[in-house]
């Protein structure tokens, strides 16, 4: 037994049949990592360095576009810039810069077109395709080939397509060079028009890709058990298979409204954005490139086409997730 004079002062005695074991004070224990000193500074590179050039290349120039956007400068000397507050956007709304409405009201005609006519287009198209008909491969090829291509090469295409002289359809109308022909791009009613097709021959190829993406995963017992209902094939559609496609109807949305809004290569290709083709995205290009170097009047233009743009995809965003979560 212990000799309790040898305890310390105020120290329990042990239970009889027990033994009591004393915890010496020792180095603190390490921490067990799954990940070696490499292994962190390999995932810190692959964070990191993504991470500075999307903050370097799109967050600080959208922040610098916006400071701008309040300043009168023409890109010449740090010290020449002059802050004025919101005369930029009083002249834009004001009326003042006559090329703005008619710019505005070109990219709401060409969202419009995306959506009620490619969009739909493109997903008829992928309903086609996964039936699975002879040649699908060949077809899906085909249709998807615009989009490989680059707009500059889509917009050549087009101008030999639309060409007074020998184009494919002034020859096809027999006008090809005779007085008769159409000028497509050069007719302020008619360019926005044949942009317009243009456009959309790319787009449509964009959207059956990814709706036939979405089609493939749908599980075949839902038109299965629709079929024994009796549903047709439309019903089938639209009532079960549509809905399953709702996170593919969300980036087919966003992209189609990115699409439409940020539309800048063919218009310029075919006249620099003018004559009937404004867009906002080529008022920027004109005010902060072009001779007048107009650096904030453009960066003001610029932040309504971001506003523009990312508003409504971040509300129709912001409301489904709130409907999932619900």
């Amino acid at each position: 037994m212990t000799d309790p004079a040898n305890r310390g002062l105020g120290e329990p005695a042990a239970p009889s049949g027990r033994r009591r074991f004393a915890i010496l004070p020792g180095p603190a224990r390490r921490r067990f990592s799954l990940l070696s000193r490499r292994d962190k500074l390999v995932l810190g590179l692959m964070v990191g360095i993504p991470t500075f050039i999307h903050v370097f290349f799109i967050w600080l120039p959208t922040i610098a576009s916006g400071v701008l956007s309040f300043t009168s400068w023409n890109g010449i000397g740090l010290d020449r810039i002059k802050f004025i507050g919101l005369k930029n956007y009083a002249d834009l709304f004001g009326g003042i810069y006559p090329p703005f409405w008619p710019a505005i009201l070109h990219n709401v005609l060409w969202l419009v077109v995306f959506l009620l006519i490619a969009t739909p287009l493109g997903m008829f198209l992928a309903v086609l395709l996964d039936k699975e008909i002879r040649g699908t491969r060949l077809y899906q090829s085909a249709i998807y080939l615009p989009v490989v291509l680059s707009l500059a090469i889509v917009g050549f295409i087009w101008q030999l397509i639309y060409s007074p002289d020998q184009g494919f359809i002034n020859n096809l109308l027999g006008t090809a060079g005779t007085p008769q022909a159409i000028d497509w791009f050069g007719n302020r009613d008619l360019n926005l028009w044949a942009i317009l097709v243009a456009a959309s021959w790319r787009h449509v190829g964009y959207i059956m890709v990814l709706y036939l993406a979405g089609l493939k995963s749908v599980d075949p017992s839902l038109r299965e058990a629709a079929a024994i209902d009796g549903a047709s094939e439309r019903q089938t559609f639209f009532r079960v298979v549509f809905p399953v496609l709702r996170p593919i109807n969300i980036v087919v949305l966003v992209i189609t409204v990115i699409e439409s809004l940020r539309a800048f290569d063919l218009v310029f290709i075919t006249n620099r954005g003018l004559n009937g083709l404004e867009l906002l995205s080529v008022l920027v290009t004109n005010n902060i490139l072009g001779e007048a170097s107009r650096v904030g009047f453009g960066s003001a233009i610029a932040m309504v086409l971001l506003v523009v743009s990312v508003g409504p995809i971040i509300l129709y965003l912001t409301r489904s997730l709130r409907e999932e979560a619900a």
